[in-house]
């Protein structure tokens, strides 16, 4: 059957290629028989003395592979073909299938991969954060330490000319044809009135009813896959419907992979696990909802979460071609022909939407102080790096200038992310290593120990349960423990609750209640989560949040331990500090001091400072002061200095300035509470004597009329500048007063102070309109002089007969 297998046309091409050099790119399409067929052709090599290493972005795709390996070549699995999971293992003494994250973990330990001759990295367009930088620091090594070490990138659909061009110019492209079976894709469109359990199980019985061979089914996630499974046992009660994904038994997950034993049609309900590196005997059918579920890392909440999506265009081929690997097959996709174009290319990298720290710490050891620095397929963004090294500076694990620190070397050498080695490390000094790493196990391996938020009652389970995904959990816990204990030595002894440690790593995950159905959290780090009321971790009043899901705000907690408050105050004491906090009370205008204890963003307790810092009472009341300069300045006092042209008393220098000016006027107060005047008088004190006097001369406060009356001139109004006078004040005034070079808009009033007419032009005004105006309030206002040439007459705002006496 090997020999039939599409890969062997091209394995000539490959092995003259790893023969006359160091790297290669395999193009090979799905069905090929590149996982399993090209490390045995390498086996007889002259230059293949040592191991052969071919890592795997699954652990189930990694054992699968193992496990036909070793069949194809007469043998059983550990002897010449292993693998190497985290929860599962069987070595081999020449080949060995791993996972992305051992490879890394491995070359960081070993830098010059002693006694390996090859690295195989497989469906490397998957782009996971381990592959990327598994290949990043196996061409550091093979660049600077060994240049015999062959390197050869393989994928069914990855851009060969890209990856050749980061692994060097010379470095040639192999593609394989493959076997090219007929696939049917068809296309049921969208239904988004019904919901995504109702429209899958529609959807795979009528691929039952129509088509033949096994039927493989695509959903996002584990609780998608248990509720389709439920409807399809009670409406084909004698089918098998397995379930595949990364939290199934490895003997369910063997079964779910091979043919009924029974001859039996079957249905597998799989995630994205089943995309890649797996055939699945039998089928020829596929179902796909056409969404995937992917881990998003939000720097602002330092939390990683998982996000449904659409899947790609290239996920989707990769789905599509399993129904077309051993026969003519058929794809059924839950969406429209006409949107498929709209879906992205290929999946984003995970290099672009991880958290970077592992990455930071990893390089940090190796020694490589800029990552950016590093051969990339796509660098990472800086912006994550940041984050990255600010988190892992709060660890300990770095320094300020990024170089890994004792700290920093004990973490990286667990095989695990900083936060949850952090935290065996603490468990360790405890002299409670075991009981720290099943926690981080726990909160890691989703579904281990059951269902639920309570990781206490997930560890009193996972105690109980003697399956075999259990029981390698609790060994991967005791290689941890183990490893942990001989890089620190124990302070004490204790008993204390190992959700302490989850804690001490990360304390922006600790949080407290905030309503009494425990529904409403708040944590350390600031952010809120929430909580199923009916949850029994409901009823705590702390807990540590060792796994959310959702955006920043108000995330969904799904997997927390309880914490007392005796253990946070004794426990965690040098997390908290006590510090007085000066706020702006904006329903009582003022600022206050309140001398608060504090867990982070968390207020343990508040009251009154009696000595608070004065300083900070100035700062606040400066800022409130500035953001409402408007209204604090006279009335128009800021539209007076624009139509002078100083440029000293805009608000954008006003606020610039304000230390100078506001500062000292506040100093000593608690609110803002002051006559405009003060205010416009310490502005004024920012000006140059030639300022003032600029000032004053081309926008003047004051109008002072003929009759010796003074009236305040408006600046800020539409048609500024303008004044309000009595007419009789103006008698005898033939010019129109200016401001400068611009006329000053009059507004005329009678002797009661109404509105007679508003004029830029007082000469026209006497010689015009002043004709109606004197007939009419010589009716009205009979006691006042109303003479019919004003302009000629003295100013005065006396009756007639006042006036003549």
């Amino acid at each position: 059957m090997a020999a039939e297998l599409p890969i062997h046309a091209v394995l000539p091409d490959l092995l003259a290629a790893l023969r006359a050099g160091n790297s290669a790119v395999l193009v090979a399409p799905p069905g090929a028989g590149k996982t399993t067929a090209v490390a045995p052709a390498l086996l007889d090599q002259e230059w293949c003395s040592g191991q052969i290493i071919i890592t795997s972005p699954r652990r189930v795709a990694a054992r699968a592979a193992a496990e036909r390996m070793a069949q194809l070549l007469g043998e059983k699995v550990g002897e010449r073909v292993g693998y190497l999971t985290r929860l599962d293992s069987r070595k081999g003494s020449r080949i060995n299938v791993v996972t992305e994250a051992i490879l890394v973990n491995r070359l960081l330990e070993d830098q010059e991969l002693d006694g390996v001759s090859a690295l195989l990295f497989d469906e490397a367009h998957e782009r996971s954060l381990d592959s990327d930088l598994g290949l990043a620091l196996a061409l550091e090594t093979q660049g600077i330490l060994r240049e015999d070490l062959r390197v050869c990138v393989m994928s069914a659909t990855i851009d060969g000319a890209r990856f050749a061009r980061l692994m060097g110019d010379a470095t040639p492209v192999i593609e394989s044809e493959g076997k090219a079976y007929p696939l049917d894709i068809k296309w049921l469109g969208a239904s988004p009135e019904k919901r995504l359990k109702d429209a899958m199980t529609s959807a795979i019985l009528t691929a039952w009813r129509e088509e033949e061979g096994d039927i493989l089914a695509f959903l996002p996630g584990v609780g998608e896959i248990s509720r389709v499974q439920e409807r399809l046992e009670a409406k084909l009660p004698n089918t098998p419907v397995l379930p595949l994904h990364g939290q199934v038994q490895p003997a369910d997950q063997r079964v779910a992979i091979r043919r009924d034993p029974d001859g039996r049609r079957r249905i597998v309900l799989a995630t994205s696990i089943a995309e890649t590196s797996l055939t699945l005997d039998g089928v020829s059918v596929v179902v796909d909802s056409g969404l995937a579920r992917r881990a998003e890392f939000d720097r602002a909440a330092g939390t990683t979460h998982l996000v449904t999506t659409r899947a790609s265009q290239a996920a989707a081929a990769q789905r599509a071609g399993r129904a077309a690997r051993q026969s003519p097959g058929v794809a059924y996709r839950l969406w429209e022909e006409a949107g498929h174009a709209g879906r992205p290319a290929y999946d984003t990298p995970e290099m672009l939407s991880s958290d970077l720290a592992p990455l930071v710490l990893g390089l940090a050891k190796w020694g490589v102080g800029d990552p950016l620095s590093l051969q990339w397929l796509d660098p990472p963004p800086e912006g994550s790096l940041a984050s990255a090294r600010l988190r892992l500076e709060k660890l300990g694990a770095v320094d300020a200038e990024g170089r890994i620190t004792p700290r920093g070397e004990q973490i990286a050498s667990l095989p695990m992310d900083p936060v949850a080695g952090a935290a065996v490390l603490l468990g360790a000094e405890a002299g409670q290593a075991l009981d720290a790493a099943k926690l981080v196990a726990l909160s890691q391996e989703r579904g281990l120990g059951g269902r639920g938020e309570d990781l206490m009652q997930r560890l009193s389970r996972w105690h109980g349960d003697r399956g075999k995904r259990a029981d390698g959990a609790r060994k991967l816990a005791e290689r941890w423990a183990k490893a942990a204990e001989r890089l620190v030595s124990p302070h004490e002894t204790s008993s204390r609750n190992a959700a302490l440690f989850l804690a001490l790593a990360q304390p922006d995950t600790i949080a407290r209640r905030r309503d009494p159905s425990g529904e409403n959290w708040a944590s350390a780090g600031g952010r809120g989560f929430t909580l199923d009321p009916a949850s029994p971790l409901a009823r705590a009043e702390w807990l540590v949040i060792a796994d959310a899901q959702g955006q920043a705000k108000g995330a969904r907690i799904t997997a927390a331990a309880e914490l007392t408050a005796q253990e946070i105050e004794q426990y965690c004491a040098k997390l908290i500090e006590t510090r007085t906090v000066a706020r702006w009370n904006s329903g009582e205008n003022r600022v206050e001091a309140r001398r608060e204890k504090r867990l982070g963003a968390i207020t343990l307790a508040s009251g009154p400072d009696p000595d608070p810092d004065r300083q900070a009472f100035v700062d606040i009341l400066v800022e409130k002061a500035v953001e409402r300069l408007g209204k604090l300045l006279p009335a128009g006092f800021l539209a007076r200095a624009h139509f002078a042209g100083i440029e000293a008393l805009s608000e954008e220098q006003l606020g610039a300035r304000a230390e100078e000016w506001l500062a000292p006027l506040l100093s000593g107060r608690r609110d803002l509470d002051l006559p405009p005047g003060r205010y416009a008088e310490a502005a004024l004190h920012l000006l140059s004597w030639d300022e003032r006097q600029q000032l004053d001369q081309r926008a003047p406060r004051q109008f002072t009329s003929p009759a010796g009356t003074s009236h305040a001139i408006d600046y800020a109004s539409e048609h500024a500048p303008s004044v309000e006078v009595r007419v009789q004040a103006l008698f005898g005034l033939d010019r129109h007063p200016m401001i400068g070079t611009t006329p000053l808009l009059i507004h005329l009033t009678n002797p009661a102070g109404r509105p007679i007419q508003a004029t830029r032009d007082l000469p026209g005004f006497w010689r015009g309109s002043w004709a109606d105006v004197q007939k009419d309030m010589k009716g009205r206002y009979p006691k006042h002089r109303w003479p019919d040439e004003p302009w000629t007459e003295k100013p005065s705002l006396k009756t007639k007969n006042a006036f003549n006496r």
